[in-house]
């Protein structure tokens, strides 16, 4: 495995600190000349985020090895805006580069930060080489790249310093448990537009964290178990979901939500499951379960 000494961009703070720094140093008004009108000076480059008209970042949560010798790339999102959750279909303004344009990534993005929502996997020699994923949204381009730098290793099935690992998802209560980060869509559910299509997981946490780590004090649990919330990833029409997020309040137990379709088509949710180090570890990339629903509406 090489290293790659210039680095990867490792999260959208990075990404807009820089570009932040550039614009700041670069901005230029422009003058007005007489019957002219003066235009309207861009946002100031670390001005707070508005409901609405900004861009979306990519984000690199690391890299993991894989059992067949293969390396996963984790990778989620920034959503600028307060307010305004985008569709971006996969093409040009929603593209992975080399190879397929379309490598699993998302096509709706909710407002906020978005961790580790989906993986590419590269092969065992991928060595110093780069993927990047470029996402355009309200007239801006942003792209990240992706590697295998040394400093991005992550171990999103169990930290090590404090045993910590991902709650466990069964969408049957005996089917097999999904842990991590999302690795296909387990469960398949067809539905009519407009009528609510129940979506229900059994949730367990392995709550391996040792006694007085950091984990075991980085704050009051959201739940007893886990924090179960729906979310929209792929699909034509808007999705609606009662309720959004549910508390896991016992080992084992099932919480649901029911789904209602603007559209017919096809649908991925995702499920995202939450221990009580919450969105995305408490920065440690551990530990959290994202999986998907794949949904046919008629």
């Amino acid at each position: 495995m090489s290293d790659n000494s210039a680095g990867p961009i490792a999260s959208a703070c990075s990404f807009t600190l820089v570009f932040a720094l550039v614009g700041a140093l670069g901005v230029v008004r422009a003058q007005s000349q007489p019957g002219q009108t003066t235009p309207t000076p861009p946002p100031l480059p670390l001005s707070p985020t508005g409901e609405r008209g900004a861009s979306i970042t990519p984000a690199y949560e690391g890299w993991f090895r894989n059992p067949d010798g293969s390396y996963s790339l984790l990778i989620g999102y920034y959503n600028r805006n307060r307010a305004e959750a985008l569709d971006i279909p996969v093409g040009p303004n929603n593209r992975i580069e080399p190879g397929p344009i379309d490598q699993g990534q998302p096509t709706h993005f909710a407002v906020g930060r978005n961790w580790g929502v989906f993986v590419i996997k590269v092969p065992a020699d991928f060595g110093t080489n780069t993927v990047t994923w470029t996402i355009v949204s309200n007239g801006e381009t942003q792209t990240i790249p992706f590697t295998l730098n040394k400093a991005y290793v992550v171990e999103p099935y169990q930290e090590a310093g404090m045993g910590n690992k991902p709650p466990e998802f069964r969408f049957a209560a005996t089917g097999p448990a999904f842990a991590g980060p999302p690795t296909g869509a387990p469960v398949s559910l067809t539905g009519v537009v407009n009528q609510p299509i129940p979506i229900a997981v059994v949730v367990n946490d392995p709550k391996e964290t040792k006694e007085g780590s950091a984990a075991s004090r980085r704050g009051p649990a959201t739940a007893a178990v886990a924090t179960v919330s729906f979310h929209k990833f792929r699909g034509p029409g808007q999705v609606t979901f009662a309720p959004q997020r549910a508390p896991v309040k016992a080992q084992g137990e099932s919480v649901s939500t029911v789904a209602t379709f603007s559209a017919p088509g096809e649908y991925l949710v995702r499920v995202q499951g939450n221990d009580e180090s919450g969105e995305g570890g408490g920065g440690f990339q551990c530990c959290w379960t994202n999986a998907y629903v794949k949904v046919t509406v008629k």
